[in-house]
């Protein structure tokens, strides 16, 4: 109970800053937030419960319906992830991430680090190509299995979450927000960055943030000892080849379907399709593993976070608060360039924390792309700040898929995902900021 009354009344303490700045409904948005947020990182009540309250909350005080706040728990994005949770448990039912994940051990550097910054690249060059949230459904359940220390298992399951995020940026479309700016970019006749430009300009981001990152998770490893002493066969089983051959046809599908515009327009299947459909046939009699009593292994509070952050996301556009921050940055056209970035590579990223990467940047865009225009700087740079920042949120499990899909995993906690995700953040802006005025500004 104290933990609830702390949260409520820090809530108030926002609502009450929070009035001198916007409209009464905006400021009982913000208070709301902060609640859900709060809630969520001291674990009062459980993420399922607090994930669910803006359907009574959001209504109640008349920000949004309830029709409007129930829909967004079933977002398509939502089945994307049942889909890969159905693979992730027949996986596990048949043991065969404890295969793959000893045949690691012979790969990886045998340290704690070495394995964090091996598993960091891995899941960054995959996201690149696929879906962050496909990569993350696939190597969590297995690096976990690394080791049975809990410490180790969480810091793990954060290595391949950043890794994921990190990894989005590294290509057009390895996230929508950079499929969404280059469409915004040809709308207003700005000239279109190449695929391999994309590649070039990214990739030192990508490769600081991939040292930064497992630096930072290995701090405090030294002690901790690899688990090499499970049993497991030396030759895959029956089951074990069926679901690996299924999982490469997978692989095989996703990559076939991505799109490299212009040279490549992919088979235009949605990928949400596709991973419900190798989910559903995991439970097909002779091909697939699993029954429907294994279904209750979904972690359905995951499900239920993910709809809470979509709602948060429809709320900040039906209120009109997307807006009215919108007018609040427009007086800052007058600071120096480097100010002018720092403040909206911060701005960007602390507020992708509560809301969809997808849905903010849509947002964003266009206020940025006036911004730039009243300020009279590059405007493919300032816009590209904003579409980088918008995918690298570290510190909530609502920011990004990889964060929600780490904790449906049961070795991170929540409050161990802020106190890494802040510092990393804080980093991400710093580099992201001084790489842009470094190096992006002469080859954009």
């Amino acid at each position: 109970m104290k933990n609830i009354f702390i949260s409520i009344l820090v809530s108030l303490g926002f609502f009450f800053i929070a009035s001198f700045f916007f409209v009464t409904q905006h400021a009982i948005l913000i208070a709301l937030i902060a609640l859900l947020v709060i809630l969520w990182t001291n674990e009062a009540l459980p993420i399922g419960v607090v994930s669910l309250l803006p359907i009574i909350l959001f209504p109640a005080f008349e920000l949004i319906d309830v029709k409007t706040a129930t829909a967004n728990y079933s977002n398509p994005t939502i089945f994307l992830f049942m889909g890969g949770f159905m693979i992730a448990i027949a996986t596990q039912k048949i043991d065969l991430h404890k295969y793959i994940s000893n045949k690691l051990l012979t790969i990886f550097p045998k340290t704690p680090r070495g394995m964090i910054f091996s598993l960091a690249f891995t899941s960054a060059l995959l996201s690149s190509v696929l879906s962050n949230s496909t990569t993350a459904l696939l190597l969590i359940p297995i690096a976990i299995f690394l080791t049975e220390d809990l410490k180790f298992k969480a810091r793990l399951a954060l290595s391949i979450a950043y890794g994921c995020s990190i990894g989005g940026i590294i290509t057009p479309i390895g996230t929508p927000p950079n499929l969404i700016l280059l469409g915004f970019m040809q709308q207003h006749s700005l000239e279109p960055i190449a695929f391999i430009q994309w590649i070039f300009l990214t990739a030192p981001l990508a490769l600081v943030m991939l040292i930064i990152i497992p630096l930072l998770l290995s701090v405090g490893l030294s002690d901790v000892k690899l688990d090499n002493s499970v049993e497991h066969s030396e030759v895959l089983q029956k089951d074990q080849k069926r679901l690996l051959y299924i999982l490469l046809g997978l692989v095989v599908v996703l990559l076939v379907n991505s799109k490299i515009e212009p040279y490549y327009s992919g088979l235009g299947l949605n990928e949400t399709a596709i991973l419900l459909s190798f989910g559903l046939l995991m439970f097909v009699p002779k091909i697939g593993f699993i029954e429907w009593e294994d279904a209750k292994k979904i972690p359905y509070e995951i499900i239920f976070l993910f709809g809470a952050g979509f709602t948060i996301a429809t709320a900040f556009s039906k209120t009109g608060l997307a807006s009215e921050i919108a007018n609040y940055m427009l007086s800052l056209t007058n600071l120096p360039v480097i100010v002018l970035i720092l403040m909206i590579a911060t701005l960007i990223t602390f507020t992708t924390e509560i809301t969809s990467n997808t849905a903010l940047i849509s947002i964003a865009l266009p206020i940025i792309y006036s911004l730039g225009q009243v300020a009279n700087i590059d405007m493919t740079l300032i816009l590209m700040v904003a579409t980088i920042c918008a995918s690298y949120a570290f510190m909530l499990p609502i920011a990004t898929p990889p964060n929600a899909i780490a904790m449906s995993s049961g070795a991170v906690k929540v409050k161990e995902m802020a106190k890494f995700g802040f510092v990393i953040n804080i980093l991400a802006i710093l580099s992201v900021t001084i790489i842009s005025l470094v190096y992006w500004q002469f080859f954009i």
